[in-house]
């Protein structure tokens, strides 16, 4: 299959044009055989970087290919190794940015779809949203025609997926690094007009962050899910031996969760405790709002929030 869809493709390259028959052409050829290879990963690349225009339904393809090949071509399925994502990064980035809302898209959707994936990965989804926030420059600026110090509602999409993404930092929840960077982007946008779920977003994200309860089966890695599924498949595997090695391995207070032998603290007490404002996590609030010796109207919305969950409490 690979050598007719490069065929395939080296045409449509050649002629920086792609044709709705080629890309169906393309899709039977690629799914043919159940999976995307990486001759035919690296082939899509070289095509649409030869493309003058590119329809939708080549950008749909091309997201849905190449997250087939990153997800689904190696066991076990669904997990991101540190090589697979460098490898996407340096295809859809050449010169260490994007400009294309297509390769951002598959970039978001990858984080979206995986178990988990490098923290990298989605480090750099966030940073290119900043960096097009700050210049003005970037791919959710529709080619140029949105001005800098502004974040519109393209931008806010993105970020809410790529900060609640089940792959990557701290999955389902939001991380230190990211809280950060809500609060440059707030600080850059003051008075700007914003997209209307901006303040909502800003208030959810550095909420979730003081309050926020991570899932932490959503962190296993690649590699532990590999041993897990080669336990699984192994008759002749040695159950203690198994468990004593996971249960060095995971973060502590984990293994207690699901050891039959041990009485596990309730998911209730886990919540309540992620939910308390800690004395480290308190005087990073201050320093933050107090950065700029003022209060603005997106900080005292964050207060209201927390000060209403904490009256719940």
């Amino acid at each position: 299959m690979t050598v007719h869809f490069t065929a395939i493709a080296r045409q449509a390259a050649e002629d920086g044009v792609i044709t709705p028959e080629e890309i169906l052409s393309l899709r039977r050829e690629g799914w043919g055989d159940g999976q995307i290879t990486h001759a035919e990963a690296e082939a899509i690349f070289v095509l649409d970087a030869a493309l003058t225009e590119r329809p939708a339904d080549w950008c749909d393809f091309l997201v849905e290919a190449i997250g087939e090949y990153v997800l689904n071509t190696w066991e076990p399925r669904g997990y991101v190794s540190d090589e697979q994502g460098a490898w996407l990064v340096a295809k859809v980035s050449a010169d260490g940015r994007l400009d294309s809302m297509t390769e951002l898209e598959l970039l978001v959707r990858v984080l979206e779809r995986a178990h988990n994936a490098p923290d990298t990965l989605k480090r750099f989804v966030l940073a290119q949203v900043e960096r097009a926030v700050m210049s003005g420059v970037g791919p959710t600026r529709d080619g140029g025609s949105l001005g800098a110090g502004v974040i519109n509602e393209t931008d806010c999409k993105i970020l809410r997926r790529a900060i609640f993404a089940a792959g990557g930092d701290r999955p389902a929840a939001v991380s230190r690094d990211e809280a950060e960077m809500l609060f440059r982007l707030k600080d850059a946008t003051r008075g700007a007009d914003n997209a209307p779920g901006w303040k909502q977003l800003f208030v959810q994200g550095v909420g979730n962050y003081l309050q926020g309860y991570g899932s932490l089966s959503a962190q296993l890695t690649r590699e532990r899910a590999a041993e897990l599924d080669a336990f699984m498949s192994d008759s002749e595997s040695n159950v203690g031996r198994f468990l004593g090695r996971m249960a060095k391995s995971v973060p502590a207070g984990t293994f207690l969760r699901w050891s039959p032998k041990v009485s596990a603290p309730s998911r209730g007490d886990s919540v309540a405790a992620a939910e308390a404002v800690t004395p480290e996590e308190k005087t990073w609030l201050d320093q933050a709002i107090g950065a700029d010796d003022q209060v603005d109207e997106l900080e005292q919305a964050l207060l209201a929030f927390l000060a209403e969950e904490t009256a719940r409490a």
